[in-house]
């Protein structure tokens, strides 16, 4: 059941914009009680799940964590089971106009608000909201039409993404002076660090500076799965999946003793035939 009154968290790197956002809500919806707000990604992830808010409203672009990011790993880390569980929060994300970012979000049926934010536009962005959480309280389950529709978003990228035309066949890794060609199939997976992406395969490890986001739609979907925002395993090279206490889902490779995480968003993937 949803508490007496609202509450909801700004994420904005833009501290008078979020007043602005604020000052709106509070003329619109005197209800809803901003409990928070943040300046950036991983500090809005911390403090929403400290304040369990019913709402969050997330810039797109932050500094390190953008909004869709922050909203990809507050979906793996909300409780839902437990004494501490909640419903997961309504998302709005607020951006300036983009094109692609625009498309993306109506096509993931995502509510949106452009900046700067217009009176009559965040009445209906209220509106939709306030139906969401009636909807919520009244047991429809939405986290994994939440979980469906932030897969879309950052499969988009809010910018196009074009598959490669053929699927990469090798890796080029530098290794001092000299380059390493790495066939690959012969990888293992594939994971963010930093600046570099590490390249992992039966006895080796290579860094790349491609960014994983990048590399992604230059390999073959059907061979190489993302299974955490900053983890790609090949598909062939996974043994067995296990699911821990805690309902968290683990993979164990044939070629590797290392166990990878499974976040919540990819745990679709992995379902008996």
């Amino acid at each position: 059941m949803s508490r007496p009154h609202p509450t909801a968290l700004i994420a904005e790197d833009e501290p008078l914009l979020a007043q602005a956002l604020q000052a709106e809500l509070a003329r619109a919806w005197p209800a809803l009680d901003v409990v928070a707000v943040a300046g950036d990604g991983a500090s809005a992830v911390q403090q929403a799940l400290q304040r369990l808010p019913d709402v969050l409203f997330f810039d797109v672009r932050m500094p390190a964590l953008s909004g869709l990011d922050a909203a990809a790993r507050l979906a793996d880390e909300w409780p839902h089971h437990g004494p501490d569980a909640r419903p997961f929060p309504a998302l709005v994300f607020v951006t300036a106009y983009d094109q692609y970012a625009v498309q993306a979000f109506e096509t993931q049926a995502v509510d949106y608000l452009l900046k700067p934010v217009e009176p009559a536009r965040l009445q209906k962005t209220i509106a939709r909201v306030q139906q969401a959480l009636a909807g919520r309280d009244n047991g429809a389950i939405n986290l994994e039409a939440t979980l469906a529709q932030l897969r879309g978003l950052l499969q988009a990228g809010a910018a196009p993404a074009m598959a490669a035309a053929t699927p990469l066949k090798v890796i080029q890794a530098g290794a001092g002076t000299a380059i390493r060609l790495v066939p690959v199939d012969e990888v293992l997976y594939f994971e963010a660090a930093d600046k570099y992406v590490r390249v992992i395969t039966p006895g080796h490890e290579y860094l790349i500076r491609t960014p994983l986001k990048e590399l992604l739609p230059q390999l073959d979907a059907q061979a190489f799965w993302q299974v955490h925002r900053g983890t790609v395993v090949r598909a062939g090279a996974i043994e067995q999946v296990t699911r821990d206490e805690s309902g968290k889902l683990w993979l164990q490779l044939r070629a590797s003793p290392q166990r990878l995480a499974v976040s919540r968003l990819y745990a679709h993937r992995f379902k008996a035939m």
